[in-house]
């Protein structure tokens, strides 16, 4: 009889555990539907019980559990007494934490946001720190353009003074993370750009701003990140700290690499130094990117026909538009250095061709415009009509890269400064509106203003 009982109870169980768990996902289902509903409503505090509930019963149902439950519970912090805010701080935490134990797909990037709560919750530079280096590690594009200006000042304040080193190649981490992200961003445009103006919808044009938008953000937090280093990246200290690691680092690619552009972008290069350590890094690393920079040594001590080699040998050995572009635009910059401008100006194009959405190389042009206005003109009006020429491209710029829009604002009114005014064109019988074609090498026609 007794045997029976536990026959009986064990088939009791089999039948009725089935029946227990299909209510129990059934309650999940309900009471998640209901908070998702609220929650798309805006109504978050009509939300709060169900998705505490979800949380507490459900934790694996959704991800959106979590990603809904962040604002949920934000929300519960911003309205919360002074008494119950350490609570509802926790309960924020718990959301964060919750996920990454049930849907840990994403960490980085619920690292950087913990991060940014922690920051917005007035935490200490040390515990924000915890997160950022987190993230960094786990993957640094994910750090936010806000945390990685942080995540660098802190990095910086810390060891700038003990650990050189460590400053210079967190720079170059978070510097490439940032390129990396910008790549992303600008490409992003550029499917947009290509596609028919009249099949460009509404949400295109809406994707398009967010993008310029957070190419913009990338670029302030560039500019941030230079002016933060620039009191320790002079030529006076990045010579003889270069050569003081050379040797140790003379076949390590990455090294090298970052040991030349930080000399290259600081106008270090007339020192031998930078000779060494580009045909080192070429031989470390014989990638498009070494051989532009090798391409520059060798104009600099005039084998110009071997450089003009390299150049192509670089722009051919890469296959991806993007990265294609930034060589082509180094090497316009190494031939506008050397006042090769014309040839600096096409690969300017070249570069343009590549990626369309590429301001700089219009700036580049503009500048080179404006430092030939006296060789380009023979009069006042010609002289300043070459003004208007590198305008219109500085104006260029801006429109097809809002992201660079401040440093073209600076630009368009240095060049505003200094076109012909209603008095130069009077006295010199010129009429506004006409065309002007400006010799020289620039060999371009402009509306006179």
């Amino acid at each position: 009889m007794k045997k029976m009982r536990h026959v009986l109870t064990l088939l009791f169980l089999l039948v009725s555990a089935p029946i227990v768990f299909a209510q129990a996902n059934a309650d999940c289902t309900i009471k998640y539907n209901l908070f998702k509903g609220d929650y798309n409503a805006k109504n978050y505090e009509n939300a709060y019980e169900n998705w505490l509930w979800c949380m507490d019963n459900c934790p694996t149902l959704s991800v959106n559990i979590y990603k809904y439950g962040v604002k949920i519970a934000e929300n519960k912090l911003e309205n919360a007494s002074a008494a119950d805010k350490p609570a509802a701080t926790e309960l924020v935490m718990r959301v964060y934490t919750q996920r990454l134990k049930h849907f840990p797909k994403d960490k980085a990037a619920i690292y950087d946001d913990i991060a940014s709560f922690k920051r917005e919750q007035g935490a200490t530079d040390d515990e924000v720190y915890v997160w950022l280096e987190k993230t960094f590690k786990e993957d640094p594009i994910e750090l936010s353009p806000k945390n990685i200006y942080k995540y660098f000042d802190i990095i910086l304040n810390k060891y700038k003074d003990t650990d050189t080193q460590k400053v210079f190649d967190t720079y170059d981490e978070v510097g490439e993370a940032v390129e990396l992200k910008r790549e992303y961003y600008s490409k992003k445009i550029g499917i947009i750009n290509a596609k028919d103006s009249t099949k460009i919808s509404s949400k295109d044009v809406k994707n398009r701003k967010i993008y310029q938008q957070l190419t913009t953000n990338l670029s302030i937090v560039e500019s941030g990140l230079d002016q933060k280093l620039a009191t320790i990246s002079t030529c006076e200290r990045l010579i003889p700290f270069n050569r003081k690691n050379f040797d140790k680092f003379r076949t390590d690619g990455i090294w090298l690499k970052r040991a030349v552009s930080r000399m290259y972008n600081k106008e270090c290069t007339d020192d031998p130094l930078y000779d060494e350590l580009v045909e080192a890094y070429v031989q470390a690393d014989p990638s498009p990117q070494a051989s532009v920079f090798y391409a520059g040594i060798l104009m600099k001590n005039g084998e110009t026909n071997k450089a003009m080699d390299y150049f192509k040998k670089a722009v051919d050995q890469e296959t991806d538009s993007y990265k294609k572009a930034g060589h082509l635009y180094k090497v316009a910059q190494i031939l506008s250095r050397k006042g090769r401008k014309s040839e600096a100006r096409s690969y300017c194009y070249q570069a343009l061709k590549e990626q369309p959405t590429m301001g700089k190389a219009y700036l580049l042009i503009g500048s080179m415009y404006a430092s030939s206005a006296n060789s380009c003109g023979t009069d006042i009006v010609s002289k300043r009509m070459v003004y208007v020429a590198a305008l219109n491209k500085a104006r260029k710029a801006k429109s097809v890269d809002p992201s660079i829009g401040s440093l073209a604002n600076r630009f368009i009114n240095s060049y505003s400064d200094n076109v012909p005014s209603t008095k130069d064109l009077f006295v010199a019988g010129v009429k506004s509106g006409t065309s002007h074609t400006i010799g020289c090498w620039i060999n371009e026609t402009v509306r006179v203003p």
